[in-house]
């Protein structure tokens, strides 16, 4: 994402996790929630991630391999990263929640945790900071962001994850372009093929479930907007 570019609306996630069962259930469930997510292994390639990918929130274990999730969560911060750093740890007295914070942290969760409640922090996280209201409404569309709701005229519409995120996407840009690229940025992940058409597939049924008027335009040679 450029350093002019409008938020979008979609949160887009990291999760930094060594053991990769664990991980690989974290990415999962956070998609079926519906977030973009990128998953990996070691803080190495957390840090490789973000020089090129502007995360929302990284969900970012203590206790990494490679380089140590404090000293990532520590350069992140030294960096000026937008992102949001939640982050997790089987250590769980006030103590090391105090270092974790103080390492420039915004939030912290002891493991074993309840999925719903990463989900709810992860959440409240994305939401945080100007630009990123929780309801965004255009005309008769209501997005609800923070319950994944959406309606027009009053009607709730039916939408699968990637079509409320596509959705989520062209509101929060507040009438500007949206590219395919940036779509498949914001609600899909780095596994996402470019060169599919997976984003005019998902724009196409979007539009048949909003009705008429329509309210997608195609901005050809440019991408979407509302």
């Amino acid at each position: 994402m450029s350093p002019g570019q409008a938020h979008t609306g979609q949160v887009r996630v990291l999760v930094v996790e060594d053991h990769v069962e664990l991980a690989n259930r974290i990415g999962m469930g956070l998609r079926d929630a519906g977030f973009a997510v990128d998953v990996v292994y070691d803080g190495a390639a957390a840090l490789d991630n973000t020089t090129c990918t502007d995360y929302d929130v990284i969900v970012l274990d203590r206790d990494l391999p490679a380089v140590h999730g404090d000293r990532v969560c520590r350069q992140l911060v030294h960096d000026g990263s937008p992102s949001r750093i939640l982050m997790l740890t089987a250590a769980t007295d006030v103590e090391d929640r105090v270092d974790g914070l103080e390492l420039g942290a915004d939030d912290y969760l002891g493991k074993p945790f309840a999925f719903t409640e990463l989900i709810a922090r992860i959440r409240a996280l994305g939401r945080r900071g100007p630009g990123s209201p929780a309801v965004v409404q255009r005309g008769d569309l209501v997005v609800d962001r923070a319950r994944h709701r959406a309606s027009r005229a009053g009607v709730p519409l039916t939408l699968t994850r990637k079509e409320f995120g596509v959705l989520e996407c062209l509101a929060g840009a507040d009438g500007a372009t949206v590219s395919a690229e940036e779509l498949l940025e914001h609600v899909w992940d780095t596994n996402a093929d470019p060169f599919s058409n997976t984003v005019s597939v998902t724009i196409a049924r979007l539009r048949r479930k909003l009705g008429n008027p329509p309210l997608i335009e195609t901005v050809t040679g440019v991408g979407y907007r509302l």
